[in-house]
């Protein structure tokens, strides 16, 4: 009498999702492709078949094309190579710049068409460039740091006050009375411990503004003093990095890209010179 046939493992997922880890001896066949390489599949269609991909859901539609197919010995398994990882059971790793909690946290972007494991990459060797934290600063640090950007530097000379706190969101009441680059540094790091901080608690100049921009890729201004944002832009036009441009009083907001290197124009291609202090809102 014969013995229940082994069960066969299909891993679904695409071929740079592999390199997280695979079963050993799970047959790997695209979702897309199921059909186009049945061929791959088990000969007898009673052979158990348990299909996985990253978290659980293509697997699922791939159990409703094989059933199609005529197989009827069919198991979805629950969570995908994650909770079979999480369960601690083994896996075959390939070399890959991420570890598995990365790519846990990470997984949405990855499984993104047009983002993938390269996206992710490139995200993590990025180097970006934040003028002050309060409340343009705030949420465009927590994103970032949340998407994965490797390098997050923070420029603020200032303290936490309580009137902050209603819209500066990379700090909290017991951080009132702390400079802002620490605070932030603090938030950022509990929200993504892969993100390396840079601080510069001193306030922006022409006599250090170069020095700071040195080593980053881009620049985003979260500053509200007219007078600072040209000297932004006139930094980056000069040192060839894209200036991010953000502004916001009451309800009224601005933003957008100046990158003449690029071949856009900068910021006094709208506004030549700053205008008089006077006309400037607070």
């Amino acid at each position: 009498m014969k013995g229940p046939k082994a069960a066969v493992f299909v891993d679904v997922r695409e071929a740079w999702e592999t390199k997280r880890g695979v079963i050993e001896g799970a047959l790997h066949i695209p979702l897309d492709d199921l059909e186009e390489k049945k061929g791959l599949l088990p000969v007898e269609h009673d052979r158990p078949i348990v299909v996985y991909c990253a978290i659980g859901m293509r697997s699922g539609t791939a159990v409703s094309r094989l059933a199609a197919m005529g197989y009827g010995n069919l198991r979805s398994l629950s969570g995908g190579i994650s909770a079979w990882v999480q369960a601690g059971y083994p896996v075959i790793n390939e070399e890959s710049p991420f570890g598995q909690e990365e790519y846990e946290r990470y997984s949405r972007h990855i499984i993104l068409n047009h983002m993938g494991e390269e996206g992710q990459r490139k995200l993590s060797h990025g180097r970006v460039l934040i003028v002050g934290a309060g409340g343009l600063g705030s949420p465009a640090a927590l994103y970032l740091a949340a998407c994965g950007v490797g390098t997050i530097g923070i420029v603020d000379f200032d303290r936490v006050e309580l009137s902050n706190l209603n819209r500066q969101v990379l700090h909290t009441t017991d951080d009132v009375g702390s400079f802002k680059t620490l605070s932030a540094r603090e938030t950022i790091e509990r929200l993504n411990p892969h993100v390396k901080t840079v601080l510069f608690n001193e306030r922006l100049d022409a006599g250090n503004v170069y020095r700071i921009l040195e080593g980053f890729d881009l620049v985003v201004d979260g500053t509200d003093n007219i007078k600072t944002k040209f000297l932004l832009n006139d930094a980056c036009f000069f040192a060839g990095k894209p200036y991010i441009f953000g502004g916001a009083v009451g309800f009224d907001g601005q933003a957008s890209v100046f990158y003449p290197k690029g071949g856009g124009p900068c910021l006094r291609c709208m506004f030549p010179v700053p205008p008089p202090e006077h006309l400037v809102p607070t």
